[in-house]
């Protein structure tokens, strides 16, 4: 049986016992119905994992006793950075839990001229913070040891100005005839998806001097959501540990 996996925001020592968060405890002592001496898994995110038990279930309070760390390397060797334009509704949600379990390295959410999200600073600190434990989430899910980094959103023309040239570089576009060689190798690659609406004619010549490629995954035109995961997935089966 697959066991448990929690995530702390602490150091961790074999050895150790520990009491998990409020809101972790809560979850596996009522949700999970967990027990003493109930086996799981605890990670940090410096790539190790431990594996423990459960010392003590007092109504949401769970001690856990660490064991052994192992250092378990589920990264795959493509890094990529995924440049998301945020989208409406709760989606984002869906794009940042897929995009960790699909092994992206960084996230960076972007407001662009037809994004229908307008967000204040406090509001992106907020969100920030938000899809930062979604990746928690999907790590505990999905085996990694290792979060991704999740930025707080900004102007996409900030990010732009901001990039250093380098490695392979793609913008997704509809419109676009250009596509990848087969022969063309890459160990890190920044992606970017548009809005609803795709990018503007001015934003995708600031791609052009930032030195990304437009390109078109198919005939057919992708809602931002499943382009993203449609894009990842195949990087990761072209350039990354999806092959077979």
């Amino acid at each position: 049986m697959r066991l448990t996996r929690v995530w702390i925001d602490a150091a961790l020592a074999s050895g150790d016992t520990l009491e998990l968060p409020g809101e972790t405890g809560a979850h596996v002592a009522k949700v999970l119905r967990a027990r003493s001496g109930d086996g799981l898994v605890v990670f940090n995110g410096d790539g190790r994992e431990f594996g423990g038990e459960i010392a003590s279930v007092r109504g949401s309070r769970v001690t856990v006793t660490l064991g052994a760390a192992q250092l378990v390397d589920r990264e795959s060797p493509l890094t990529v950075v995924l440049v998301q334009c945020v989208p409406r509704g709760d989606r984002m949600d869906f794009i940042v839990q897929k995009a960790t379990e699909l092994g992206v390295a960084r996230i960076v959410p972007v407001l662009s001229q037809r994004s229908v999200v307008r967000l204040d600073a406090r509001q992106s600190e907020a969100k920030a913070a938000h899809w930062r434990a979604v990746a928690v989430a999907a790590c505990e899910q999905c085996g990694r040891n290792r979060l991704p980094v999740v930025e707080a959103p900004r102007p996409l023309l900030d990010h732009l100005g901001d990039a250093q040239p380098g490695g392979l570089r793609l913008v997704l576009e509809p419109e676009a005839a250009d596509h990848v060689s087969p022969r063309e190798m890459a160990t890190g690659v920044d992606i970017a998806i548009g809005p609803e609406g795709g990018f503007t004619v001015e934003e995708l010549e600031a791609f052009r001097i930032a030195e990304f490629r437009a390109m078109r995954l198919g005939p057919r035109v992708l809602r931002t959501e499943t382009a993203a995961i449609a894009a990842l997935a195949w990087l990761q089966t072209r350039y990354g540990d999806m092959q077979a």
